[in-house]
């Protein structure tokens, strides 16, 4: 032991215990300060071991293990941590060790709630999500997830691939759809100026002739409306009379030939100057009725 010490001493190197792999100090150095002259210090410490001491004589007594139900995953702790217990949904998957902690897993058809765990919820199937309460959730538009009981993530916008596009839109629980193509499928052909100006040349002529007709129809139909007003407006011819037609008159020219038969006659008798008035009372009668 001397020898080792001496060889320390002179290299100022850290060496690997030869004796008690598995327990104390596993790497140290010779300690450089005043006063610690010939003792060394512990740098790392065997797994499962626990750190007592920075620096001593004996690099055997500056580690110990850990005590049952305990463990360290730090080679410089000070002490070491308990065992995680499964309780309640939990099944114990693999033992604590002085190295690792208890492994815990949950029953079928529950999931762990964290990566260490720590306690189980309802595990989710494909188009859902665990929730912040421990529930399942469905995924939210855009979304989708096609594992068990993992959150969901966002559906492509494009393809990976240079010659491939989508052809179907997915769901909560798949991806968008992408498809390899053809370079010249996707390729869009080139417009050519005729062609891109000839359907509005057949839109302004179209136009140009429906407002025509329009004013045609406006046009008509304004002339038909002052024709009906013309034909309302025709007055009918009055009605005129002839000086024959008045009774008066008729009555007047009667008078006067029967005068003038009179006259002819000479007082012929009595008996023809009654008959000739008996003839024109009457005739007056007919002509006042």
């Amino acid at each position: 032991m001397a020898a080792v010490l001496l060889l320390l001493l002179l290299s100022g190197s850290s060496v690997d215990g030869l004796q008690e792999a598995s327990r104390g100090c596993r790497r140290w150095v010779v300690a450089t300060t005043p006063g610690r002259l010939g003792d060394v210090c512990c740098v790392e410490c065997h797994p499962g071991n626990r750190l007592v001491s920075d620096c001593g004589p004996d690099p055997r007594d500056l580690c110990t293990p850990c005590e049952g139900k305990t463990f360290t995953q730090n080679p410089n702790d000070y002490k070491c941590s308990r065992c995680t217990q499964c309780e309640g949904a939990q099944v114990l998957l693999r033992r604590c060790t002085a190295t690792t902690d208890t492994r815990c897993g949950c029953k079928d058809g529950l999931a762990c709630g964290d990566e260490r765990c720590t306690f189980c919820r309802e595990k989710c199937g494909p188009g859902e999500e665990p929730s912040d309460n421990r529930s399942c959730r469905p995924c939210a538009n855009g979304t989708f997830n096609d594992q068990i009981h993992q959150k969901c993530k966002p559906r492509r916008s494009k393809c990976p691939g240079p010659d491939q596009m989508i052809v179907a839109s997915g769901d909560a629980f798949a991806d968008n759809k992408c498809v390899n193509v053809s370079r010249s499928i996707l390729k869009k052909p080139e417009s050519h100026p005729t062609k891109s100006a000839w359907p509005l040349a057949l839109s302004a002529f179209l136009c140009v002739c429906l407002l025509a007709l329009c004013i045609f129809l406006f046009i008509t139909l304004c002339r038909m409306k002052r024709k009906k007003k013309k034909k309302e407006k025709i007055i009918k011819p009055p009605i005129i009379r002839t000086a024959t037609d008045d009774p008066r008159t008729l009555i007047a020219i009667e008078c006067s030939f029967d005068e003038a038969q009179e006259e002819q006659g000479g007082g012929g008798g009595g008996g023809g100057s009654s008959d000739s008035l008996t003839s024109k009372e009457s005739s007056r009668d007919q002509l006042v009725a």
